[in-house]
């Protein structure tokens, strides 16, 4: 007999989720992590950072206060006690995550796991066998290879910085350069972010990019299209990067955010003939299973979708599945996505580019204005959303917004577009008044087909 049903390498939120899913059924479950529990989301992504968004735009808040009659003062900004607060606040939740474990049942370890075979896992000298094994190990930050390159930091470093630095060049143009650059511009950093592309967030809806690079050059940011790094060099000021156009930039810290790979390496993975993909990632069926029929993986480590509320899904449906004869296969279609730009962004369904891949004739709704909260303030920050239509059977197929609580109405917008609401059922719902998300319910006319 297996010493567990099911052992879980990794112990972030797909991998928590689906040990507590699977023995709140009965199953004998087992987890190893070697890091802290709570994984990328809590210690290095999600929960940080949002943190930090919310530090950084405090800024905003006292310069807006003005306009509505308010008497700020003078404010300064403390990122050594902004640090202590987040990781007093971290610590606490790792300990929820810990509890939660141990009260659902799982046998957690601290330690490095790594495959032996097929149904067997080391963890340092001691062995451990399972009927069936998941691996949950996340993601990790790439850096290139460039002169210099060790004098950069990644998003994981840029939590616990012992300084706020004055002038950051941050490279990248995906969410998490974005998100950094609204962040540190937040704080009041001289912030120039580097984009090898025409521009940024590739993947996304062009109007959301488009308007979001526009909004973030009005707020302060130096953003540089078709421009990347060549090399870093320390100087007596800090460090010197050479971009490709020739320039030097001199920075205090330098931030790349250029992508996240799988974190598959030195697992065993190779030992227990599990199959990966060219970019490392564990290759997996829709059903979560690997190439070896004990073997599963769920969350970054497979490079599906890579977002936490995924990863959760995904370990929940690979415990329903396997323990509680309740076959469910991971849906990742029409999933809402936030970016905490400043203004932010939310998200979900079709973009207008890919809709006209996959229907016949669509039709485009969309608004751009000033919120009524900025025309006290001043501020010439905009308020941009889109709805695209498929005219076949007029149902919404894709929901964009940029501009605050766009991340809470996406949300939302998720639930209409999984239930193919159409366009006449928007427009029969009664707006509220007076509130940013009735415009997703008074766009009438279309302005695009």
């Amino acid at each position: 007999m297996a010493d567990f049903d099911l052992f879980v390498i990794g112990g972030g939120s797909g991998g928590v989720a689906c040990a507590r899913r699977a023995a709140s059924h009965g199953a004998r479950v087992g987890l190893v992590e070697e890091g802290s529990m709570g994984g990328t989301c809590v210690h290095r992504g999600c929960i940080p950072k949002k943190f930090l968004v919310y530090a950084s735009h405090f800024r905003h808040d006292f310069e807006d206060a003005a306009g509505y009659g308010w008497s700020v003062g003078e404010s300064r900004f403390d990122w050594p006690t902004m640090v202590a607060a987040k990781s007093k606040e971290l610590a606490r939740l790792e300990g929820i995550y810990r509890r939660l474990l141990k009260e659902s049942g799982v046998t957690a370890i601290d330690g490095r796991g790594a495959l032996l075979d097929a149904n067997s896992v080391a963890i340092g000298e001691e062995r451990y066998s399972a009927d069936t094994i998941l691996i949950a190990t996340g993601g990790w930050p790439f850096m290139p290879e460039l002169p210099g390159i060790e004098l950069a930091i990644t998003s994981n470093e840029a939590f616990d910085l012992p300084r706020l630095p004055g002038r950051i060049v941050i490279v990248g143009g995906g969410y998490i350069a974005c998100e950094f650059a609204g962040i540190f511009n937040g704080f009041g950093v001289e912030t120039v972010q580097l984009y090898r592309s025409d521009m940024i967030l590739r993947g996304f809806d062009m109007d959301i990019r488009e308007i979001c690079c526009d909004e973030m050059r009005k707020s302060g940011i130096d953003v540089r299209l078709n421009v990347n790094a060549v090399k870093l060099e320390k100087n007596a000021d800090g460090i010197a990067l050479t971009t490709t156009q020739g320039d030097v930039l001199e920075a205090d810290q330098v931030l790349f955010a250029t992508g996240r790979v799988p974190s598959t390496a030195a697992i065993g993975l190779n030992e227990a003939g599990v199959e990966r993909n060219h970019k490392g990632a564990v290759s997996v069926d829709s059903g979560s299973r690997s190439n070896i029929a004990s073997i599963y993986a769920v969350g970054d480590c497979t490079d599906r979708v890579n977002l936490t509320p995924v990863a959760i899904h995904e370990g929940r449906c690979l415990a329903e599945t396997l323990f509680n004869d309740n076959p469910q296969i991971p849906d990742h279609r029409n999933i809402p996505t936030a970016i905490f730009t400043q203004p932010e962004i939310g998200t979900v369904g079709m973009s207008e580019e890919d809709a006209r891949t996959h229907c016949a004739a669509v039709d485009i709704y969309k608004t751009r204005f000033r919120p009524l909260k900025h025309t006290l303030t001043g501020r010439g920050e905009t308020v941009f959303m889109k709805l695209v239509v498929d005219r076949a059977d007029d149902r919404v197929v894709g929901c964009h917004m940029i501009g605050s609580a766009a991340s809470e109405l996406s949300q939302l917008l998720g639930v209409a577009i999984k239930a193919g609401a159409t366009k006449a059922q928007f427009d029969e719902t009664v707006a509220v008044h007076p509130t940013t998300a009735e415009e997703f319910v008074t766009m009438y006319e279309p302005v695009g087909a």
